[in-house]
């Protein structure tokens, strides 16, 4: 368990220093493109990096980078979906992780990776889709609810497409590779 919740060895420094790496990269996507919806929110590219959090911190790390930046960026952009967004981000980078792995055991081909991380992604992102759609439902009603889920559905599609493609040449990296060993670490069998 201990492996799961620590960057592989990684000092408490080098930790820290990682988690708020991506919380910044989660910030500064979120805010990069910012389409609003119609009634409320807005489409950003902030999950690519809240799932690439996911894969590369682990469920701890990632999580918490993931739902403390992209807060962030809606304290600052649009403060009423801060909560939920802290949420709701948090928890798409730990299913990102945790079902990544339960799909790379289920498949167990070094091959299948990238369908064990479209799989994941979109896991992830149907939270963000789902808990979204519970906020503005909280908010402003069924309305506002259904406006919004087109342009969250397309940001989550975008998303996992970008997030997979990131990752994927990321890996091919060797600093990376040294770093985040576990990107492309063999199936165990």
């Amino acid at each position: 368990m201990k492996a799961v919740l620590s960057l592989h060895g990684f000092s408490a420094a080098k930790q820290l220093a990682f988690a708020a790496l991506f919380a910044a990269l989660c910030f500064v996507g979120t805010l990069v493109v910012q389409i609003p919806a119609p009634l409320g929110g807005y489409l950003n590219i902030g999950d690519v990096f809240v799932l690439l959090a996911g894969w590369c911190l682990g469920p701890l790390y990632g999580g918490i980078a993931a739902a403390v930046g992209s807060a962030l960026a809606d304290i600052v952009a649009f403060p009423i979906y801060a909560p939920a967004t802290f949420l709701i981000k948090g928890l798409d980078a730990v299913a990102a992780y945790g079902l990544w792995l339960a799909f790379k055991k289920l498949f167990r081909s070094e091959k299948a990776d990238m369908l064990c991380r479209l799989l994941s992604a979109a896991a992830g992102e149907l939270i963000m889709l789902i808990g979204y759609a519970l906020f503005d439902y909280m908010l402003s009603g069924m309305g506002a609810a259904v406006a919004n889920l087109p342009f969250n559905a397309i940001q989550a599609g975008l998303c996992i497409i970008g997030g997979c493609l990131l990752v994927g040449a990321l890996a091919r990296l060797p600093y990376v590779r040294k770093l985040f060993f576990h990107l492309i670490e063999k199936t165990e069998r």
